[in-house]
Order: C-alpha cells, then sequence, then structure tokens
C-alpha cells in the first residue's frame, strides 16, 4: 500500500445532498453581514491597522464571503447528486425544536414554570414517539424533579405564573416558592 498520493487525489472533492444550498446561504448571509459592517462598526483616525474595531471583522467576513464563493463555484460545477430537498427539508425540520422552546418560554410566565415545564416535556415525549403511561409519567417525574431543583435547590429566580394569580393565598404562596 502507497502513501504517495497526487495532488488530484489529496484535493479530490465529495459532494454532498444539499451542498449548493448550503454555499449558496452561506455566500449571502457573508454578503448581508459585509453590508453591515460599515454601519456596525467603527474606524478611529490615527489608530494602527490592526487595532482598528472594523478591521478584524472585515478580514473574517471577507474571508467567509471567498470561501463561501469558492464553495459555491466548487459545487456548481460538480457533478449534481440527487436528494438535495431532502437534505434541506431535514434543515428545516430541526427548526421545530426552536419553535418548540420559543413557545415553552412565552408560556412559562402564564402559565407557570412548574405546568408549563411538565406539560412541555410530555408533550416532547410525545413527538418523540414515545407513548407508553409508565414513559410519559417518567417524563412527568422527571420535569418535576428538574423544577424542584432549580427552585429549591438552586434558587433560580424564575417567573411565576399568573394561574398561580388564582389560587387560594397558602397554596399561592407554596407555589410561587417552591414550584
Amino acid at each position: 500500500m502507497s502513501r504517495v498520493k497526487t495532488l488530484q487525489t489529496l484535493f479530490k472533492r465529495y459532494r454532498r445532498p444539499g451542498d449548493i444550498v448550503f454555499a449558496w446561504i452561506i455566500l449571502i448571509v457573508a454578503l448581508l453581514l459585509l453590508t453591515q459592517l460599515y454601519d456596525q462598526t467603527a474606524w478611529r483616525k490615527g489608530g494602527p491597522l490592526f487595532a482598528q474595531p472594523r478591521f478584524w471583522p472585515a478580514v473574517s467576513l471577507t474571508g467567509m464571503a471567498g470561501f463561501a464563493a469558492f464553495h459555491l463555484l466548487g459545487s456548481a460545477l460538480s457533478e449534481r447528486i440527487h436528494g438535495r430537498w431532502q437534505e434541506v427539508w431535514l434543515w428545516l425540520s430541526s427548526l421545530e425544536y426552536a419553535g418548540w422552546f420559543i413557545a415553552y418560554a412565552a408560556a412559562v410566565p402564564y402559565a407557570g414554570y412548574l405546568p408549563a415545564t411538565v406539560f412541555f416535556a410530555v408533550a416532547l415525549a410525545l413527538r418523540a414517539g414515545y407513548r407508553r403511561p409508565a414513559t410519559l409519567a417518567i417524563t412527568a417525574a422527571s420535569a418535576g424533579v428538574i423544577v424542584l431543583l432549580f427552585k429549591t435547590l438552586l434558587k433560580v429566580n424564575l417567573p411565576a405564573g399568573r394561574v398561580y394569580e388564582a389560587l387560594p393565598d397558602g397554596l399561592r404562596q407554596i407555589m410561587l416558592t417552591y414550584f
């Protein structure tokens, strides 16, 4: 077995599905960031070049745009691989979990930390395909333990839910303090 490789084998390109879409996205993001460089950074008169606040962001964004353009060029010149849109759909479907987190963060001030955490933990377990009642009960219990650890042991100050205002005085104080 020879360890010597030719230059062509060292730089052989293995294209993946969705590669050209990724290249376009990165190039567009890099160019958009470059257009904002003048407004978002400053240039101090009389200072050395390498100490300018705009210099290193400009270097990195120019490099990002240049390498993204080369990536796009390489993707465009490579043979087309089927499955591009399945790969893009996989990327987009992962954003679903960001939506779950945003919904959870929006629900906590209204429902309270304990009910929102238990509800979303069980809902995500169902979304992941778990259906056995024992598994869902363990999920709910784990969420309850997490809430207790955060509120009592770690003393994390989290917003109280508006639902807690409807509770009787003694129970409301316990829920506000520990849940």
